[in-house]
């Protein structure tokens, strides 16, 4: 089963707000302690080894956009989950694949995928039936066996962090403390290269673990928002394949 690691004694904001941006989130983990630098061969200092290893990595290369594309909703498999907080990705994979009228119940490299064609871009569309935790395996074969790059991987998840409803696109990052996001990156080989579609569902207004509170269902009153926001997220999606990651991201739709 899935959780989210990240705590917070803020109650959920519950206006729906839609945002855009491809700036990447701010690091969660502690800083690595400074490691000291032994001096080579020749004599260099060691405040140059430092300075060199401290240089920023260089930015993300472009990536061809006009490959086939997987589109990855993140959840849970069971019919017990399907309304739950932690599965508002499938619930995207599912309304996309309805209206656009692609099967998506064959099983691959244990996950339930569809193919079809979406603006004039083939798609995969992956729900990872592994559960949440262990998401990455069935992401990264796939990937691997399509021969899609991280730039064209598309994932659509849960976030604590944003208030209920809000939709956030954002052509790379970290994994938040999302254990689904954080099996994609480890299983990927590490990169955070990889365009993400990120929908809030707030956090506990009371003292419910984070792992309950994820697995519970929208309230009533969240769920036409909800409902909402998914239609906003299958908006992005296709402004996405239209227009390009770098446009949609900067708040461009179709």
């Amino acid at each position: 089963m899935g959780s989210l690691a990240k705590h917070s004694a803020q109650p959920p904001n519950k206006r729906r707000r839609v945002m855009a941006s491809a700036v990447p989130q701010t690091a969660t983990a502690a800083p690595k302690t400074a490691q000291a630098v032994t001096p080579a061969a020749g004599g260099k200092p060691a405040a140059a080894g430092a300075a060199k290893a401290a240089a920023p990595k260089p930015a993300a290369s472009k990536v061809d956009e006009n490959g086939m594309w997987m589109i990855v909703g993140l959840g849970n498999p069971g019919s017990n989950y399907d309304d739950t907080r932690h599965n508002v990705g499938f619930k995207v994979i599912d309304e996309l694949a309805s209206a656009a009228g692609i099967d998506c119940r064959k099983l691959e490299k244990s996950a339930a995928v569809g193919k079809g064609e979406l603006q004039g871009k083939q798609v995969l569309l992956v729900k990872p039936v592994t559960f949440m935790n262990n998401s990455g395996e069935s992401v990264a074969a796939l990937a691997k066996f399509y021969r899609v790059p991280p730039g064209r991987v598309l994932v659509v998840a849960d976030d604590l962090d944003q208030p209920t409803a809000q939709v956030r696109l954002r052509q790379r990052g970290g994994h938040g403390g999302h254990n689904g996001l954080r099996s994609i990156i480890d299983r990927m080989g590490g990169t955070q290269d990889f365009p993400r579609i990120k929908i809030g569902i707030g956090r506990p207004a009371g003292p419910i673990p984070i792992a309950s509170y994820v697995l519970q269902p929208f309230s009533k009153a969240e769920r036409p928002e909800i409902d909402t926001a998914v239609q906003e997220s299958i908006i992005m999606i296709k402004s996405v394949l239209a227009l390009g990651l770098e446009k949609a991201a900067s708040g461009q739709r179709i």
